[in-house]
């Protein structure tokens, strides 16, 4: 078990050679259907009838005249394709296809032709010419080809024609209906619309006398008869700018009340200069100078001095007085300013007021002279309308469809194409087949590839066996075969951890994995390296290498775990002097537990210590117990699983019971490769064949001399020979 837990999983990596592969294995299927498919293309091919191709080319566009009509807009250049495909659809409707067949008579043509009694019903007939009806557009252009398939060319070209000529007759005719209904609605609607302006005129006419409007009045507008526009402006734009001239006072008046005594002096005389306010303030600071002077001079007893001081207390009270009559003066000037504007606000809305009161006097009539001349905008554009229409429709429309290229007999037969279907026929039969065989490949879940039993089993592939492989005791050494089991002999050895384990046993899931014929042919490798090798044949349900040694199998295991006979007489000797062989011997029916008795495990032991190596073989693990019971005593594992013929969960199920009994699982020998059809394998054996292949003389005699012996053995094979080893 410990070489399982250090394995690792290969990656798994998808390559071309792995398609190759399954191409190779399945190449029966895919040349199969191939064939399949391609003769059958090929047969139908050539049984069709020929059919001919005749075309008409057209040029379609819009609804539109040869000339310019009154209503010229520039044509639209740009492909519509919503606009083609819904004509495409037109040309094969029944409203065109119905018309072809009344013209040309379909109905008792083909009835004649099917050999029909009585003419075709035209629904029938429509199902049968939809059919050979191909519209679509000419590459690269802008023009539209109506292809028509027929097996008489000449009737191809007339349908195609036919065609052609309903579709422009069918066009040329719902433009004239269209025009005619467009233009009798609109004559309806002016009518209408006439009506309506003559009623609004007579309401119009009513209430300007009412109101005593004067056609001056009506002539100039709905401000006619009110107050001039231009003085209200003027008055407006005197009551903002008053508004303005007050709103600057107050704010001056504000900030010069909110300073102090010795601000205001500065702020006036800066920001209002007072000539008189100057003129005191210079004599104020003229006085302040000589009193400092005079301080300095003469001190403040001084009669001088007291007589300027006094002078400059006069002079500083006279500037106080003249300041608060500045500020007295701004105050009634801001007043002044308050009452203009309250002035203008009156007369401005008292403007406004008459201005609205005579505005909604005579509104209903304003209203009613706009509504009559709206009337009348749409009365004349009717009539404009109705007048182009009529000119429109009597110009000439050819260009709605022109026929550019008209149908002729086709030269030479449009279906079927043989070179075409042919070649179609073998890439199909090719592609079905290749997907045939993958698919086959998916539902196949069998072991394919070593990748596919290492990733599944978590376990390595010790061996890889080819297919057709006898006994390498007939066919000696030498032989190619043997290059596979020395391969797996080796891969046993590294993995044998201890010389001591030297019991070996093969199981497979199902029957006829193999399992025997690599047991026996495995032995025979160890013995012919010269080690002393003992193959017992533990099968006691369908024992079979008493037959590929041909000796007789009368007694054996069977025989000496009932202890009738001794080891010594049911060991018998091979070709190979190394190589001693124990058959299963007759197992009665009450002795089935055999192989879990102790004696078993006795005869194990003891043949551990006379043999390098012990191989016993097993029945199938999934059917009885022996396989488990075996897998469980002896010291090494190998599972056999045979290509491509068990799915993946029963050789999954079979590794499990080994590990689940406690059976030591060395790896996998996978069986029976079929080294010429998958060449992912040819690197385990190949090589050893063309190193034989270049003798070919040897093994041709070899060849003749192991069918020599095969006869002389065939010759004997009625008698039981017991060739025992002691």
């Amino acid at each position: 078990m410990e070489a399982n837990k250090t394995f690792t999983t290969p990656e798994v990596k998808l390559h071309f050679l792995d398609y190759w592969r399954i191409i190779r294995i399945r190449k029966t299927v895919i040349l199969a259907v191939f064939l399949l498919v391609s003769l059958t293309v090929a047969v139908v091919t050539y049984i069709l009838p020929e059919t001919f191709c005749s075309t008409v080319r057209i040029a379609i566009e819009k609804d539109v005249s040869d000339v310019a009509g009154l209503g010229y807009e520039p044509r639209q250049t740009g492909w519509d394709p919503y606009w083609i495909q819904t004509e495409f659809e037109k040309i094969q409707s029944k409203t065109i296809l119905y018309q072809v067949i009344t013209n040309l008579n379909l109905n008792r043509r083909w009835a004649e032709k099917f050999k029909e009694e009585n003419e075709l019903r035209t629904d029938v007939t429509y199902g049968l010419l939809k059919r050979m009806i191909d519209v679509r557009q000419s590459r690269n252009t802008s023009l539209i080809e109506i292809r028509v398939f027929s097996e008489d060319k000449y009737e191809a070209a007339e349908i195609a024609n036919e065609i052609a000529k309903v579709y422009r007759d069918y066009r040329l005719a719902v433009r004239r209906e269209m025009s005619a209904r467009g233009i009798r609605k609109l004559e309806e609607e002016w009518d209408k619309q006439d009506k309506l302006v003559k009623e609004k005129q007579k309401e119009v006419d009513q209430l300007k006398a009412e109101l005593g409007i004067s056609d001056m009045d009506a002539a100039i507008g709905p401000g006619g008869h009110t107050i001039e526009p231009e003085s209200l402006r003027k008055l407006e734009a005197l009551r903002i700018e008053a508004q303005a001239d007050c709103a600057r006072m107050e704010t001056f008046y504000q900030n010069l009340t909110n300073l102090t005594r010795e601000e205001l002096r500065k702020a006036v005389a800066t920001a209002s200069p007072d000539p008189q306010l100057v003129e005191l303030l210079s004599k104020l600071h003229e006085t302040k100078q000589r009193l400092a002077s005079m301080e300095a001079s003469y001190g403040p007893e001084h009669p001088d001095f007291k007589a300027t001081q006094m002078l400059r207390d006069e002079v500083d009270k006279q500037i106080e007085d003249r300041l608060d009559g500045i500020l007295t003066g701004l105050k009634a000037k801001v007043e002044s300013e308050r009452a203009r504007v309250r002035l203008l606000e009156e007369q401005v809305n008292q403007f406004k007021t008459n201005e609205i009161d005579l505005a909604i006097k005579r509104r209903p009539y304003w209203q009613a002279r706009r509504d009559l001349e709206s009337l009348q905008v749409v009365r004349e554009r009717l009539q404009w309308r109705i007048y182009q229409e009529k000119v429109d429709a009597e110009l000439p429309k050819t260009g709605i469809v022109e026929v550019v290229d008209p149908a002729e007999p086709a030269l030479r037969a449009e279906r079927p194409k043989k070179a075409l279907n042919i070649t179609l026929g073998l890439i199909f039969g090719l592609a079905l087949g290749v997907g045939l065989a993958f698919f086959i490949e998916y539902l196949d879940t069998s072991v394919k590839t070593i990748d596919d039993v290492e990733r599944t089993l978590q376990a390595p592939v010790l061996g890889v066996i080819p297919q057709n492989v006898g006994s390498l005791i007939e066919e000696g050494p030498e032989s190619p075969h043997a290059e596979a089991y020395r391969v797996l002999r080796t891969n046993i050895l590294f993995a044998q951890k201890d010389p001591k384990l030297n019991t070996l046993t093969a199981i497979s899931g199902g029957a006829g994995e193999g399992k025997s014929t690599t047991l026996f042919n495995l032995a025979a490798v160890f013995a012919q390296n010269g080690q002393r090798v003992l193959l017992v044949d533990s099968d006691l349900r369908r024992p079979s290498l008493h037959k590929m040694f041909k000796v007789s199998n009368a007694i054996g295991l069977t025989n000496y775990l009932l202890k009738q006979n001794t080891l010594e007489e049911v060991i018998q000797t091979t070709p190979l002097p190394t190589l001693d062989f124990m058959p299963s011997g007759k197992l009665p029916s009450s002795s089935l537990g055999l192989l879990s008795s102790q004696q078993m495990k006795d005869l194990i032991r003891d043949l551990k210590r006379r043999y390098d190596f012990v191989f016993f073989d097993s029945p199938p693990i999934m059917g009885v117990s022996d396989a488990s019971i075996l897998a469980s005593e002896v010291d090494m594992v190998l599972q056999v699983i045979q290509y491509r013929r068990y799915p993946q969960h029963m050789t999954i199920r079979a590794k499990q019971m080994v590990e689940k009994v406690g059976g030591n699982l060395l790896g996998i020998v996978l069986n029976n490769i079929n080294m010429a059809s998958d060449e992912n394998y040819y690197y385990y054996s190949g090589y050893y064949y063309y190193s034989h292949s270049e003798d070919s003389d040897r093994e041709e005699a070899r060849e003749s001399k192991r069918k020599s012996k095969s006869k002389s053995s065939t010759e004997q094979s009625d008698k039981v020979e017991i060739k025992s080893k002691y």
